[in-house]
């Protein structure tokens, strides 16, 4: 296996780092501290912390886009397609909690590093799941409802689970990223939309 390059370095410390602390929070100091080099060599990489910021988020974005396309590829059925994005963005929400702690920070307006704004590079792919959702529903496959509120429903109940996970912890008193509790949350998600959108 090849090892990852310098560059491959810095941007998965400062995935981390922002993640932790913020874009504010974090120094171009503190991202080279992490890979094991100084700030100068960091910059003969990156011009500045808000490309490495806009680094790391597009490629967050990019990798979550690409996963949702893949996985409708094979879908059989409007309804294995909806399964395939939910079980998609599920298990790359599993895989990358730092970008879950990313996507929530930008929500919040956390950030304000001079990048586009994620809810605009996802536009998109939000108004073609709207279509969809809507030609379903007009042709009696799916159960009418507000596509716009159903797919936020969604995006909602998808990281919000990842994103909060010692108030998860608290409430349950246990662990909710074992393997165990996090199928039996996919499992109930899934179900749910299919409860929801059953004619």
């Amino acid at each position: 296996m090849q090892e990852p390059s310098t560059r491959d370095l810095i941007l998965k410390e400062a995935k981390a780092c922002f993640a932790r602390d913020g874009f504010d929070g974090t120094s171009l100091n503190d991202i080279a501290a992490g890979v094991g080099i100084k700030r100068p060599s960091l910059l003969h990489y990156f011009d500045s912390k808000a490309d490495i910021y806009a680094q790391v988020l597009g490629a967050a974005l990019a990798d979550w886009g690409l996963r949702i396309n893949e996985s409708v590829k094979s879908a059989s059925d409007s309804w294995a397609m909806v399964n395939s994005v939910l079980e998609a963005s599920f298990d790359f929400f599993k895989a990358n909690p730092d970008v879950v702690r990313l996507f929530r920070r930008e929500a919040l307006g956390a950030q304000s590093a001079s990048t586009k704004a994620p809810g605009v590079i996802l536009q998109p792919f939000f108004a073609r799941a709207v279509k969809f959702l809507e030609r379903e529903m007009d042709a009696g496959r799916f159960r009418r409802h507000d596509a716009e509120n159903l797919i936020f429903t969604g995006y909602g109940a998808l990281l919000s689970y990842f994103s909060d996970n010692e108030l998860l912890s608290d409430l349950l008193g246990s662990d909710p990223f074992t393997e165990d509790a996090m199928q039996r949350r996919y499992s109930h998600i899934r179900d749910f939309f299919l409860a929801a959108l059953e004619p």
